[in-house]
Parts: C-alpha cells; sequence; structure tokens
C-alpha cells in the first residue's frame, strides 16, 4: 500500500507538472503562429492551439476523476524548450530558415509531452485509474499526430527551401570571395614584378654603362 500511494504521488505531481506545460505552451504557441511564414505552417500552429485548450479541459477531468485539485507545478523542463523556440523567433533568419526552425522547436514540444504522457498512462493504469488513462490516451494520440503532421511539413517542402536559400548564400558568397582573392595577388605579383624588371636594367647598365634604350 505504501508503495502505490508512493506511485500516486508522484502521478499526481506528473500532472500538476504537465498541466502546467500545457498551459505554457498555449502561450508559445500564439507567439509561434505569429513568427510562422508559410500559412501552411501557421495553420497548422493554429489547429494545434486549439486542441492544446481542449488538452487542458481533460487534464481538468483527470483531476476531477481523482478527486484532486486543479492547479499546476512549474514545468522547467517546458520552459527551457519554450526559451529555445523564443529564440529562433528573434533571430535573424530568413523566413524558410525561421520556418524550419520553428517545426523543430515545435517538434521538442511534442516529444518532451509524448514521454510525459506515456509514462502518465502506464502509471494510471497501474494504479487502476481507468477513466484518467482514457482521457489522457487521447491526448497522446493527438499529440503523436502533430508531431507527424510537423515532419511532413518539414518534409513537404520547408526545410528544402531553407536549404535552397542556404545553398544560394554559399555560392553568392564563394562567388564575391573569389573575385576579391583573384584580384589582390594579381596586383600584388604586379608590383613585384616591376620591381625585379628595374633592379635587373640597374644593374645591366651599372655593368654596361649603358641602357638598354639606347642601343
Amino acid at each position: 500500500m505504501a508503495k502505490d500511494e508512493t506511485l500516486r504521488e508522484a502521478f499526481i505531481d506528473e500532472l500538476r507538472d504537465t498541466f502546467d506545460a500545457e498551459q505554457q505552451i498555449i502561450k508559445a504557441l500564439r507567439k509561434m503562429v505569429k513568427a510562422a511564414n508559410s500559412a501552411t505552417l501557421r495553420a497548422a500552429f493554429a489547429t494545434h492551439l486549439e486542441e492544446t485548450h481542449a488538452q487542458v479541459a481533460r487534464l481538468e477531468q483527470v483531476f476531477a476523476s481523482l478527486d484532486e485539485k486543479i492547479r499546476g507545478k512549474h514545468c522547467d523542463g517546458m520552459a527551457g524548450i519554450i526559451a529555445e523556440a523564443k529564440s529562433i523567433i528573434d533571430a535573424d533568419f530568413d523566413d524558410a530558415t525561421t520556418d524550419a526552425c520553428l517545426v523543430a522547436a515545435a517538434q521538442r514540444v511534442e516529444h518532451y509531452e509524448i514521454a510525459a504522457y506515456g509514462a502518465l498512462i502506464a502509471w494510471a493504469n497501474v494504479l487502476g485509474h481507468r477513466e484518467a488513462a482514457s482521457l489522457l490516451e487521447q491526448t497522446l494520440e493527438e499529440e503523436k499526430e502533430t508531431d507527424e503532421k510537423l515532419t511532413a511539413l518539414a518534409d513537404g517542402g520547408i526545410n528544402q527551401e531553407a536549404a535552397g536559400n542556404a545553398d544560394r548564400d554559399d555560392e553568392t558568397t564563394s562567388t564575391r570571395d573569389a573575385a576579391a582573392a583573384k584580384g589582390r595577388p594579381a596586383a600584388s605579383v604586379g608590383k613585384k614584378v616591376k620591381k625585379a624588371d628595374k633592379a635587373k636594367k640597374a644593374e645591366k647598365v651599372k655593368k654596361t654603362g649603358k641602357a638598354k634604350g639606347r642601343r
């Protein structure tokens, strides 16, 4: 019994952590919707924002089924992931690269949630909380589907467009550097050749007493 009570405490603690994580995600998704440049990606974030509101409500049902007070506990893990996402929004990337990075950040969020909900479901089942497990399983499936949709968006053009921009930038830089590099040695070598020719002529005049042009 003591072991069950200990696991139950851990279960409730994780529920509160996840509840707070979802609240943080709602705030972050609002910013990500505005930051996304692709209309398709923007729509995907907006859809998941609606789903996340429903997931919060579902967690409230879980608390109620366990006769526990609805409250969160600050989720440090999610706070760190969201901080990384914010740094992407603030960075000076081109539009395609920003979208590619936003997808990556969103998938970090999804993977964190998939792990969290997986553990919660396992604990709910072993503790005999069938209703809670069923509710949590619905959210887990939504998180998995969202992750798959994000992968499809990334592979369907977002990453390729970002890579194409990077290739064009590299080509432009290489061309500019090559042109500059080609010009500098030519001038330098020309000066050295002229100095060498003058030295040879001076030496010749000294020996013969005649300049080459006076012959």
